[in-house]
């Protein structure tokens, strides 16, 4: 996959002997559980950045492949650099996969040697990663395989618990082989600022790296501790002088190398395992975490142990949800796509319950779990309420982190990576997402703290010192009802606020409108009304005179300037496939992100005929009806960053998953199920199988609510609106002892379906959405389903359709409010 290595003497063992050997190594029982019909190869190309190696469910340590791509790791990258020990899934920016790169080699280290002692670049990963092949790779949930096609070959496998992970290396060769434990370079871009290691007697090495944050941000460090289970014969240590064979000692600065090797006799026993833990906290978390899950009576547990028991911890998870029908692709993508909705946020203390809060001193969580890793603006809108569903008490512990959060940090965050802030993203995501998690009762006896923390974000700002932005728009918000347009706006990170008025008026209007129904409910009567004014805040940029001449549809949002003047380009002319005031998308994408608010919005768009026809021209309808199979990849925006200068739905990124619902919210439902048909040709049993990036469990989340048959649209309400299901039938533990049953038995053959009629325990159920309070008891919910489309049937009364939680009343007049 790349050109001859300097090294190619040692690495290029005969290919048959190479395959003999290998097929003569013991090999672990493959898994018969759920966790076999994971392919965690999806959306590990063309940007999914999701990472093939292991993690457990929500874990605090992942291992996993590093090669040059900037989030850690792509499928088609050339060469394995090593194994980094921490991942984010489907995350959009760099610096987020890897940190203390570990690779298997063999060669000779010393003066002039393969390695050579004398030269610090023969220590650089990027030299001596390794070539592999596809063929033979294993990724499933808990487990991972590859072969090392350079340095005669050798297996490399990774799994993992909680806190405690391992990684077993058996090599072809035999005489000596090396593990070099790598903390200068966590990956293509995560810069390390700094490091200290030290080699521990004869079977372990430890030491801490810090390194920038998420797109550049703060910086933060991790503690490691790596323990063999046999003694090493030799080792030493390098630097930015070379390579110092004895040493037990290293301490660079920032952008210096920094490692160590470890040499094994490989006469007897070809294979080597290092159990691995790492901390946030200090270095004897890192020991504590190793000690508590990665040995049992004093002995670190051997690899096929923790495999089993890894694969196990996912057979369990995987298991509350049982899909029946459709093909062994569409399990797979199902499963996977559970999967990966399952690894985050991230276990962030350590087994003592120790962890390092926001304001960087360490506080402990007794008897629950602190988590971290808060991707916000994208999480909010269906990942959030997938856990929420099926993981009630994980949801009452992420709720809980971020009300910790907002004590010990001063704020709630918008993306809090590790400890701190990182501002990435803009809007208020926190709102939804918290006031979701209170509405599905995960928020029992701390409603008024987190009301207080949710009121003070959304009626005020945090203070210059902080690290917070918060709401930064919120001066001009709360004085004209809009987020001002000002690229010229500071910053505390690499987003802020008023760089993306339009959209960021969007997101508060949406926030306020959910604050509202948390705040009515709690008896906040004054500013219940007040939130529910400013949840029609998006009328304050809806700009009736815009026109798309192309498209022939007038009226669209339209970013404003501090003054209340419309924003015009240097041009003189304001296009809504432009991205002035957007953030990753245009006016076109953004104008449905009104769902509090559908009969103003519909008002605004000319009425419900123009508002469907309008939603036609978005989604491309005629042409998904003429191409169920193929029409989404050759009408919609398909790169999966071309946010840019488009009017068609994007189903790459998040300000548009909701909008397929919009057609039921006016009244035509079917439509709906074509769109979303379409949209799930998208979600395939391949690298390329995610639409863009994953964003933590997000696009994943969204493709299993589709596949189900509801969606939580409109944040704050607790409705499910429904949609003809993928599979024949789909069992759903609600995590409190009750089961959901989905029936669609005319589904599963990947074919277009349109809703008939629903049924509820057998009584017919006309809504076209369930609630919250309903659905978490279970029973059967029913579809009977048609190949055609129903446009006089189920889901087309008025009276079917739910209330808008922010229209304006019926007998009253008044228009958005500030």
């Amino acid at each position: 996959m790349k050109s001859t290595p300097p090294h190619s003497l040692l690495r290029t063992v005969p290919l048959l002997f190479a395959l003999a050997v290998s097929a003569a190594l013991p090999v672990a029982a493959a898994t018969q559980g759920l966790s076999a019909e994971v392919n965690t190869f999806i959306g590990s190309k063309d940007d999914g950045n999701t990472f093939p190696g292991a993690s457990a469910p929500f874990g605090m340590i992942q291992v996993s492949p590093i090669g040059s791509h900037y989030s850690g790791w792509r499928y088609d990258d050339p060469q394995i650099r090593g194994f980094g020990h921490s991942f984010l899934s489907g995350a959009g920016c760099w610096e987020q996969g890897g940190q203390v790169s570990v690779l298997p080699v063999t060669g000779r280290i010393g003066p002039g040697g393969d390695f050579d002692t004398a030269d610090p670049k023969a220590f650089d990963h990027k030299r001596y990663g390794s070539r592999y092949r596809h063929d033979g790779e294993s990724g499933q949930a808990g487990y991972y395989k590859v072969r090392l096609t350079d340095y005669g070959g050798i297996d490399a496998e990774a799994t993992a618990l909680t806190r405690a992970a391992a990684e077993r290396y058996t090599f072809t060769a035999t005489g000596e082989g090396h593990v070099l434990v790598n903390i200068g370079q966590a990956n293509e871009r995560h810069a390390v600022t700094g490091s200290t290691l030290t080699v521990v007697g004869d079977r372990a090495v430890e030491g801490k790296l810090v390194t920038k944050s998420f797109c550049g941000g703060h910086q933060y460090t991790t503690w490691f501790r790596l323990e063999f289970d046999r003694p090493f014969t030799s080792f030493g240590t390098w630097g930015e002088a070379g390579g110092v064979p004895g040493s037990r000692h290293g301490m660079e600065g920032e952008g210096k190398p920094s490692g160590a090797w470890l040499t094994f006799d490989l006469g007897s026993d070809r294979s080597v395992t290092a159990v691995s833990a790492i901390s946030h906290v200090d270095a004897e978390g890192a020991r504590n975490n190793l000690r508590s899950e990665g040995m049992t009576g004093g002995r670190l547990l051997r690899f096929d142990e923790m495999r089993a028991r890894a694969q196990k911890a996912w057979d369990n998870e995987l298991s509350s949800v049982r899909v029946h029908g459709g093909g062994r692709d569409d399990r797979v993508v199902f499963y996977t796509a559970l999967y990966h909705a399952l690894l985050q946020p991230m276990t962030g203390n350590d087994a003592d319950g120790r962890y390092r809060g926001y304001d960087d001193l360490i506080h402990r969580a007794d008897g629950w779990t602190y988590y971290e890793y808060f991707s916000l603006w994208d999480t909010y809108r269906s990942q959030n309420q997938l856990i929420a569903l099926l993981r009630p008490q994980r949801a009452m512990d992420i709720a809980r982190s971020l009300l910790a959060i907002d004590q010990q940090g001063g704020w709630l965050p918008r993306w809090g990576y590790a400890s701190f802030e990182t501002n990435i993203m803009t809007g208020d995501p926190v709102t939804p997402f918290l006031v979701d998690l209170w509405r599905f009762g995960a928020l029992q006896g701390r409603e008024a703290e987190a009301y207080a923390a949710l009121r003070k974000n959304a009626f005020d700002v945090p203070p210059l010192n902080s690290r917070h932005a918060g709401r930064s728009g919120n001066p001009n918000y709360l004085a004209q009802g809009f987020v001002q347009y000002d690229r010229a706006f500071p910053s505390k990170g690499m987003d802020v606020d008023p760089h993306h008025g339009g959209s960021a008026t969007l997101e508060y209007a949406l926030a306020d409108c959910s604050l509202s129904v948390m705040a009515g409910a709690l008896g906040h009567g004054d500013d219940a009304a007040v939130l529910k004014r400013r949840g029609r805040n998006w009328r304050t940029l809806w700009d009736a005179s815009v026109r798309d001449e192309a498209a022939g549809f007038t009226g669209f949002p339209r970013p404003r300037t501090e003054d209340g003047q419309w924003y015009t380009p240097s041009d003189g002319h304001y296009s809504p496939r432009s991205h002035h005031g957007f953030h990753e998308g245009t006016a076109w994408q953004y104008q449905w992100l009104a769902q509090q608010d559908v009969p103003g919005l519909v008002e605004a768009m000319q009425g419900p005929q123009e508002a469907a026809r309008r939603l036609d021209d978005f989604f491309a309808y005629d042409a998904l009806l003429a191409d169920p199979a193929g029409a989404a990849r050759k009408e919609w925006v398909v790169g999966p960053y071309s946010y840019y200068n488009q009017f068609r739905y994007n189903p790459n990124n998040e300000p548009d998953l909701h909008v397929p619902w919009m057609y039921t919210l006016i009244g035509q439902p079917w439509k709906t199920s074509t769109v979303l048909h379409a949209a799930q040709q998208l979600f395939t049993n391949a690298p390329n199988g995610v639409t863009g990036n994953d964003d933590l469990g997000t696009m994943s989340a969204w493709y299993l609510f589709s596949a189900m048959g509801l969606y939580p649209v409109v944040p704050g309400t607790g409705q499910f609106v429904l949609h003809a299901p993928r599979f024949s039938r789909v069992d759903v533990d609600m995590g409190n002892g009750r089961t959901l049953r989905i029936e669609a038995p005319q589904a599963g053959d990947g074919k277009p379906r349109y809703i008939r009629d629903v049924s509820l325990d057998g009584r017919d159920h006309a809504a076209v959405w369930l609630d919250w309070e309903r659905l978490r008891q279970g029973g059967r919910l029913r579809f009977d389903l048609t190949d055609a489309p129903q446009p006089q049937g189920w889901g087309t009364r008025a009276q079917d359709l739910p209330a808008s939680p922010c229209a304006v009343e019926p007998a009253s007049s008044s228009v958005a409010g500030r």
